[in-house]
């Protein structure tokens, strides 16, 4: 048991570390082609950051464990609005946009309906894997076009923002920086990393669900998701200590946007599986529900209090606990 814990941490490890390599390159080979800032920003920090949920998603996928694939997806979504924007705002009460949280709280409540529509016809088949990833593309041109135009930030934006924050060599350059070839250096290491950490955390994963006689939904949905929102958990958690909750807000509300119609729509069009009955009958409506009552939160008063934040993190104890099968 404790060996694979140590290699579900060290294929974290090497997911997150291997995130943020392969993200770095790709950033500096986007501005080698001359693509603009902003587009870098929404495309490869927005998609390249969601690479460790990815990973452990299509890995479990192909290894035949649909409660990981799916269940990483949907845990990372109820940590993401329950433990992760509870966090942020017990650090600072959190100012709302209402028509930003209608906006992009509306697409990711939708994107958590799409799913259980899939769940409960085809599963995560190829055909709506290449449904959402139509969905994300669309998704993105419109961020873009608010962005061109000066209107409010979208979540994609903020979540770019966020993660640019914490790291400043993902800020897109205004001029190619540094050598091309150093770049590509960093992208196909990092790539090997997340092939890498994406299979010691799968088969870890795989190894404890059996050890404690669980199903791999238990373990996909609490420690698997939360290890790799750990990167959504830094940056929104920074984002909040520098008073700027809007960026703290959208970069959950972005991650949970991206988790669903990026992530399930990569795992869906090149691994298809299958949506777990008990997520079907619980978990997802779990994640409705938590879409549904972050909204009214954030618009009872205009903005999350720190009391809230403290409910909301209590909530994501007790669904964690009600998971692992404690009560």
């Amino acid at each position: 048991m404790l060996s694979e814990a140590l290699f579900l941490l060290l294929g974290l490890v090497l997911l997150i570390a291997g995130g943020d390599l392969l993200v770095r390159g790709a950033v500096q080979i986007a501005g080698r082609l001359r693509l603009s800032p902003m587009l870098i920003g929404l495309t490869v920090v927005g998609m390249g950051t969601s690479m460790p949920e990815l990973a452990a998603s299509l890995q479990a996928s192909f290894a035949g464990s649909p409660g990981i694939a799916i269940g990483n997806i949907v845990g990372s979504n109820i940590a993401n609005s329950l433990l992760i924007l509870g966090v942020a705002a017990l650090i600072a009460p959190i100012a709302v946009s209402a028509s930003t949280l209608w906006r992009d709280g509306g697409v990711g409540l939708l994107a958590a309906l799409g799913l259980i529509v899939a769940g409960a016809t085809v599963g995560l088949s190829r055909e709506i894997g290449i449904a959402f990833l139509l969905l994300m593309a669309g998704y993105i041109y419109y961020a873009y076009r608010q962005e061109r135009v000066g209107a409010p930030h979208s979540a994609a934006y903020d979540r770019a923002k966020a993660m640019e924050d914490v790291d400043r060599a993902l800020i897109p350059p205004d001029k190619p920086e540094g050598r091309l070839w150093v770049a590509i250096l960093l992208f196909a290491i990092g790539l090997g990393l997340i092939v890498g950490g994406g299979s010691f955390l799968v088969n870890a994963a795989i190894a404890i669900a059996e050890e404690l006689n669980v199903s791999d939904a238990v373990i996909g949905l609490t420690i698997v998701a939360v290890g790799t929102s750990v990167p959504e958990l830094v940056t929104s958690a920074v984002a909040a200590f520098r008073k700027q909750g809007d960026i703290a807000l959208g970069n959950v509300l972005g991650s949970n946007i991206y988790n669903i119609l990026f992530i399930g729509g990569l795992t869906g069009a090149i691994a298809p599986t299958e949506v777990p009955a008990s997520m079907m009958a619980f978990d997802l409506w779990v994640l409705v529900g938590v879409s549904i009552l972050v909204m009214v939160f954030a618009l009872s008063g205009r903005r999350l209090s720190r009391t809230e934040g403290v409910l909301l993190m209590g909530a994501y104890v007790v669904y964690a606990a009600r998971t692992a099968g404690l009560f």
